[in-house]
C-alpha cells in the first residue's frame, strides 16, 4: 500500500467492519481460512446452526467441548487490534463493526462504546427461556466438571454463548446501528473477513451507496472487491498499522453516531 494512496486523504470518520481475520495473528482460528475451523471439520458447523443446537444435546455437549478450551480464552491482541486503537488515539472518529465474538477489541484499549459487537460475545451465556445473562466462566465450570448440557438455574432452559448462531437473526438495534455508522463514515476499512455472511457483509454497500470509499483488507477474494477503492492482499498485522500510519495525521474528528 502506497502511504499516500488518495484514499487515505481528509479522512476523519472510519468505521471499520472485522472479521476472522484480524484474530488469527493471536491463535484465534477462522472459520473458512486453509486450517480454518470449518475447512478441517465441515461437521462441526452442524453444532453451530441454531435448529441443531437447540434440538439435540450431543450437538450441544459438542458445541460446550469446543469452547471448554477454546483459544480464544487465552489470547491477546495483536498489532491489528493494537493499530485500531491507535488510529483512535491519532484523532479519528473511530467506530469498530466487528463479526468476530473474541472481545480483543476491547482488550487491546478500545473502548467498548466504540466496538458494535454484531454476532454476540462468548463472554457472556444466554439462557434461551428466560434470557437471563451470565459471566460465561460459570457455564465453563460446569461443563469442565462434566455437565455436557448446562440448563439454567432459574428456569431450567437451554444456555448458549450470547453469539448469532446460523439460522438465527441479528438483534434489529445492533444492525440499524451498524448500518448508521457504515453511511456516516468517510472510508469502511472491511478487514480480515471473507464477506461472505450477511447481513454484516452488506454494511460495505451501505457505505459505499452513502458515498464513503471501501478498502478491502483479505487474504481471499471477496463479493464486495469490485466496490473498492482498494483491496489489500498483504498481511492484516503488517498492512493495518501502515495505513493508521497513513490516516494519523488527520486530527480534526467529526463524529459519527
Amino acid at each position: 500500500m502506497d502511504a499516500t494512496a488518495g484514499w487515505t486523504r481528509g479522512v476523519t470518520r472510519v468505521a471499520m467492519l472485522t472479521g476472522a481475520g484480524i484474530s488469527t495473528d493471536s491463535g484465534v482460528p477462522d472459520y473458512r481460512g486453509p486450517n480454518g475451523v470449518w475447512t478441517r471439520d465441515p461437521a462441526a458447523a452442524e453444532a453451530f446452526t441454531y435448529d441443531r443446537f437447540m434440538a439435540d444435546p450431543a450437538a450441544r455437549a459438542r458445541f460446550w467441548r469446543t469452547y471448554a478450551d477454546h483459544p480464544a480464552w487465552h489470547a491477546v491482541p495483536n498489532a491489528a487490534h493494537r493499530a485500531v486503537v491507535e488510529l483512535e488515539r491519532s484523532g479519528a472518529a473511530v467506530r469498530v463493526l466487528t463479526q468476530n465474538v473474541d472481545g480483543l477489541h476491547q482488550r487491546a484499549g478500545l473502548a467498548a462504546r466504540r466496538v458494535l459487537e454484531l454476532h454476540g460475545t462468548i463472554h457472556e451465556v444466554q439462557c434461551t427461556g428466560c434470557g437471563a445473562r451470565t459471566p460465561t466462566a460459570r457455564t465453563l465450570t460446569r461443563v469442565r466438571a462434566g455437565e455436557t448440557d448446562p440448563r439454567c438455574h432459574d428456569c431450567g432452559a437451554v444456555l448458549k454463548l450470547a453469539v448469532v448462531l446460523f439460522g438465527e437473526y441479528l438483534d434489529d438495534r445492533v444492525l440499524s446501528q451498524a448500518r448508521q455508522i457504515a453511511a456516516a463514515s468517510q472510508l469502511l476499512l472491511a478487514v480480515g473477513s471473507s464477506l461472505l455472511v450477511e447481513p454484516a457483509a452488506s454494511l460495505c454497500a451501505v457505505a459505499v451507496d452513502a458515498g464513503a470509499r471501501l478498502v478491502i483488507v483479505n487474504r481471499d477474494q471477496t463479493p464486495y472487491d469490485h466496490l473498492a477503492d482498494e483491496v489489500l492482499r498483504e498481511p492484516i498485522g503488517e498492512v493495518l498499522p501502515r495505513i493508521v500510519a497513513a490516516l494519523g495525521a488527520n486530527r480534526s474528528p467529526a463524529p459519527i453516531p
